[in-house]
C-alpha cells in the first residue's frame, strides 16, 4: 500500500516551516536485509519562511503566561493548517493527501521531568485542513522516561540504511550510529543523541553583521580560532554526560551564546574585521564555534565507537561548506567519510521522517525506539486527530 502523506517540520533555527508531500511504501524485506524497510518518493517540497511576527512569537513563547501560551498553541495550529492548504493549492494536491504528520515547534523540553511541549495544536490543524493529523510525536517516549530525542533515527534506519553514521546539522546537531551498539557487534541496534547546538548559534552570530546566516561559512573561514573560548565551550558539562541525552533549545541561547557574547564584549562597534582590546571579532566567534561543532561531532563518533564508514550529513548546516570541510578533516583519521546528499534530502530529511513517523502511528507500530532515547520500552508515539468528515 502506498501512503500519501504530508510531513511538517519546524526546527529550532526558526528559519521556516518545512513541508513535504511524500509517497511511502513498505518494501519487501528479508531477515538478512531488514535495515531498509520503507521506500519513499518526495513529490513536492517547500520551505515557507516565517515572517518576523511569527519568528518573534515562537522565539518568545516560553515567556508567556499559561493562558497566552495555549492561545498561541491554537493559533499556530491554525497557521500550520493554512500553510498546508497553501501547499496543497500550489501543487494541486486536492483530495490526494491521506494524512498529515506534524512535529510542531518545540518550546519546552524537560525529559528529566518527563515533559516536552511542541506548539501546534493538532486539532486546529485537522479542523483547518479537514485531513487526518498525527501530532505530539515525542510525548509518549518522554512519559516513558525517554529523552524524546533525537526523533529522526527511526526514519534513518527504515529509509536510509546504507550508512554507518547519520549527522543532522540543524538548530541542534545530533548523530546516530546504526547496526550496532557502541563498543559491540550486536546487530539490529542503534543509538543516537544530541551533540551540540549548531545552526541556531551560528545564525545568531551572523545577525550581528546583518546576515541571516553565514553563507558557505565564508565569515567563519576568514576568522581565527580563539583557544580560550574553544576550551570553555568544550568543557561545558553536557558534553561529559553519557548518552542517551538530548538538548533543549535554550542550551544554545542561554548557555552557549552568553559565552560567545562575553568573548566579543570588547568588540568595536564598527566593522567586524578586528575586535577591540579584550574582545574578539564576529568572524573569530564563528570560526571558533565551527571548530567546536566539528570537535564535538568527532568526540561523539569516538564515543559511539567506529571502525570507519560513511556518514550522511543533512540539515541546513550541510550547506555550510566550511563546516563540512572541518568535519571531513577531523573525521578522516577515524576512517569516517562525510557524504552530503542531494539538496532535497539535505533540506527535507526531517520532514520526510515526520511523514514516516505519522504513518507508523496510524498503523499502530512502534515509531520511537528505547535504544535511542533511553525510555523504558519502545513506543507508538503521536496523537491522532480525525479531520475528515464522516
Amino acid at each position: 500500500m502506498v501512503y500519501k502523506v504530508i510531513g511538517l517540520m519546524s526546527g529550532s533555527s526558526l528559519d521556516g516551516l518545512d513541508i513535504v508531500y511524500v509517497h511511502l511504501q513498505e518494501s519487501v524485506s528479508t531477515i538478512k536485509d531488514s535495515s531498509r524497510k520503507w521506500e519513499y518518493t518526495i513529490l513536492h517540497a517547500d520551505c515557507y519562511p516565517y515572517g518576523e511576527e511569527w519568528r518573534q512569537r515562537l522565539a518568545t513563547a516560553r515567556d508567556l503566561r499559561a493562558g497566552e501560551y495555549l492561545l498561541l498553541d491554537a493559533a499556530y495550529g491554525h497557521y500550520l493548517g493554512e500553510q498546508v492548504q497553501r501547499f496543497i493549492e500550489a501543487h494541486n494536491l486536492h483530495y490526494q493527501v491521506q494524512l498529515i504528520s506534524s512535529h510542531g515547534h518545540t518550546t519546552f523540553h524537560l525529559p528529566g521531568r518527563k515533559m516536552t511541549a511542541q506548539l501546534g495544536d493538532g486539532a486546529a490543524l485537522a479542523a483547518t485542513t479537514k485531513i487526518n493529523v498525527v501530532s505530539d510525536l515525542r510525548a509518549m517516549d518522554v512519559a516513558l522516561g525517554g529523552q524524546g530525542a533525537p526523533i529522526v533515527p527511526v526514519g534513518e534506519r527504515m529509509l536510509l540504511g546504507d550508512y554507518t553514521f547519520f549527522l543532522n546539522l540543524g538548530g541542534i546537531a545530533n548523530v546516530s550510529a546504526h547496526g550496532r551498539q557502541a563498543g559491540t557487534d550486536s546487530p539490529g541496534t542503534f543509538v543516537a543523541f544530541d551533540v551540540c547546538p549548531a545552526n541556531r548559534v551560528l545564525n545568531e552570530l551572523a545577525t550581528l553583521v546583518g546576515k541571516t546566516y553565514d553563507e558557505n561559512g565564508a565569515l567563519a573561514a576568514g576568522g581565527q580560532v580563539d583557544d580560550t573560548l574553544l576550551r570553555q565551550l568544550n568543557e561545558l558539562s553536557y558534553y561529559s554526560q553519557p548518552y542517551p541525552k538530548s538538548l533543549a533549545n535554550e542550551f544554545g541561547t542561554e548557555t552557549v551564546l552568553p559565552l560567545l557574547r562575553d568573548a566579543m564584549a570588547g568588540m568595536a562597534g564598527e566593522g567586524v574585521d578586528q575586535g577591540a582590546e579584550g574582545g574578539i571579532a564576529v568572524e573569530d566567534a564563528l570560526r571558533t564555534y565551527v571548530e567546536h561543532i566539528a570537535v564535538q561531532v568527532r568526540r561523539a563518533v569516538e564515543e559511539l565507537g567506529t571502525d570507519g564508514g560513511k556518514m550522511l550529513a543533512t540539515g541546513g548546516g550541510a550547506h555550510n561548506s566550511f563546516l563540512v570541510s572541518r568535519l571531513r578533516e577531523l573525521l578522516a583519521p577515524l576512517g569516517v567519510e562525510v557524504m552530503v546528499p542531494d539538496r532535497q534530502l539535505v533540506d527535507y530529511k526531517e520532514a520526510l521522517v515526520m511523514a514516516l513517523i505519522g504513518v507508523l502511528r496510524w498503523r499502530e507500530e512502534n515509531n520511537v525506539f528505547a535504544s535511542v532515547t533511553g525510555a523504558s520500552r519502545d513506543s507508538i508515539g503521536g496523537a491522532v486527530w480525525i479531520g475528515q468528515e464522516a
